[in-house]
């Protein structure tokens, strides 16, 4: 299907900055349209000069200013990768020359018209994309995942097939769009994150709060009624054209659990507006970020056509997503969790809230965040590892309030929780940095202490 309302976007000539995944996709989505951009990368791969060679492109590696300068000048349109700082000079120079920012979103938009189920936050999104994926799909609606994954919406619309994109929406991706317009557009919550690349915690948020800037009569708006930041910019919304519905744990919103009179969350039963969903015993994953994402995502997934019985199946059996507070084992007593996706500091004291006494292994290579609010998580935090570049910023933080101490390695950092561990505690993997002092990304690390703590704890 081809979009007119998108079609004056200036893409006849665009340069391309960067040349990974998305951005061969891009390439490839523009040259079989019949167009040829140019492409720039600072640290172009054998890979990707083979693709530019096979789509004819021309390639220009890690370009001079002056030569980069002329590139921008001489474009339609400049196209950045997602994750493309916002202080690399293409940006400033296309601000200088008057050359549009566009997104593969903005393109995909040019090109096709049928309906985008949209997801951001800083945590959560891509769990709460493969549910809502499901919960369509269980419906009898064709829907794929997409964006953020390893599938970028550019190539997926290739597919005519699929009757719903479910759009996990990236801060990076989001703040270069000029019209995306999703039918349903969710935030989940919002804290510190990628201030490596963008130019401030306000940057990040507004590329954050812009999946809501171009709704449309007929569209829905999912907020987190629990995170203020998300709610300030909810509240923004009454009396446009877009619909607002809230998910929350504590407030009675449209989506949130009802418990009975003096209950915890786990005697909780999930409410939307149709009725009672699932208790929150019978779903597999009950923590408190989990019950919320089931929320959000139910909430999604109704605004894009699945069936209430549908979203209640994929609740209760939907396992969760490797690498995200995974159980590993239980041995001695302890039980063991492979939190390595989480990233962030925001990330960690989400995951071990749930817990009563955490042994917390934590470190890394730190995205430029300050590592203060891993301070709240004590308690149930009673003893750290610390690991990774980060170790010493890890440490600080933690050292007058429990025990500390630093592993210079992955198995001594099993072996470290493994002594401050007692029986009923939990030991969680959840870093609040990156992997990549030690590993390529937070799967191999997620991997490599999933192995480890198979053989040095749980098959000893």
């Amino acid at each position: 299907m081809t979009s007119t309302s998108g079609s004056a976007l200036p893409i006849e000539a665009p340069l391309l900055v960067g040349f990974g995944v998305t951005g061969r996709a891009v390439a490839r989505a523009l040259v079989n349209r019949g167009l040829t951009p140019v492409v720039v990368d600072d640290r172009p791969t054998p890979e990707s000069e083979t693709e530019a060679g096979q789509m004819d492109l021309e390639l220009v590696a890690a370009p001079s200013e002056p030569q980069l300068d002329k590139l921008v000048s001489s474009a339609s349109a400049l196209l950045p990768s997602p994750g493309l700082p916002d202080h690399h000079p293409a940006f400033g120079l296309a601000r200088v020359h008057g050359v549009p920012v566009l997104s593969e979103f903005d393109l995909a938009r040019v090109w096709d018209e049928r309906p985008i189920l949209a997801i951001t936050g800083t945590n959560g999104k891509t769990t709460v994309t493969m549910m809502v994926t499901e919960m369509l799909n269980r419906s009898g609606v064709r829907a794929e995942a997409v964006g953020n994954t390893d599938v970028p919406l550019v190539a997926a619309i290739d597919d005519p097939s699929i009757e719903t994109f479910v759009v996990e929406a990236s801060s990076f991706r989001l703040g270069h769009s000029r019209r995306f317009s999703p039918r349903v557009a969710a935030w989940l919550n919002f804290a510190p994150d990628h201030l490596d690349a963008h130019h401030s915690l306000d940057a990040y948020e507004r590329a954050k709060a812009s999946i809501w800037h171009h709704l449309t009569d007929g569209s829905l708006a999912v907020a987190n009624a629990d995170d203020p930041v998300v709610m300030t910019h909810a509240r923004i919304l009454k009396g446009g054209p877009a619909r607002l519905e809230r998910f929350s744990l504590t407030d009675q919103v449209e989506w949130r659990v009802e418990r009975p009179i003096g209950g915890d969350l786990a005697s909780a039963v999930l409410h939307g507006p149709d009725g009672p969903l699932p208790a929150v015993a019978e779903l597999r994953r009950s923590q408190p970020h989990d019950v919320a994402n089931a929320l959000a995502a139910a909430a999604i997934a109704r605004g894009g056509g699945a069936s209430v019985d549908a979203i209640a199946q994929t609740l209760v059996s939907f396992a969760g997503l490797p690498h995200r507070l995974e159980p590993v084992g239980t041995a001695e007593g302890v039980t063991w969790y492979n939190d390595s996706k989480a990233t962030v500091p925001h990330a960690t004291v989400v995951a071990v809230a749930g817990f009563d006494s955490v042994v917390l292994i934590a470190g890394g290579k730190n995205k430029g965040l300050a590592m203060d609010s891993l301070a709240s998580t004590v308690p149930p935090v009673r003893a750290v590892v610390a690991t990774g570049a980060a170790a010493d910023e890890i440490a600080a933080v933690f050292d007058s309030l429990v025990p500390v101490e630093r592993a210079d390695s992955m198995e001594e950092a099993i072996d470290l929780a493994r002594k401050f561990a007692r029986p009923g505690d939990v030991v969680v993997l959840s870093p609040a940095c990156t992997s990549f002092d030690w590993y390529a990304n937070y799967g191999e690390r997620g991997r490599d202490f999933t192995r480890l703590v198979h053989e040095r704890v749980l098959n000893t």
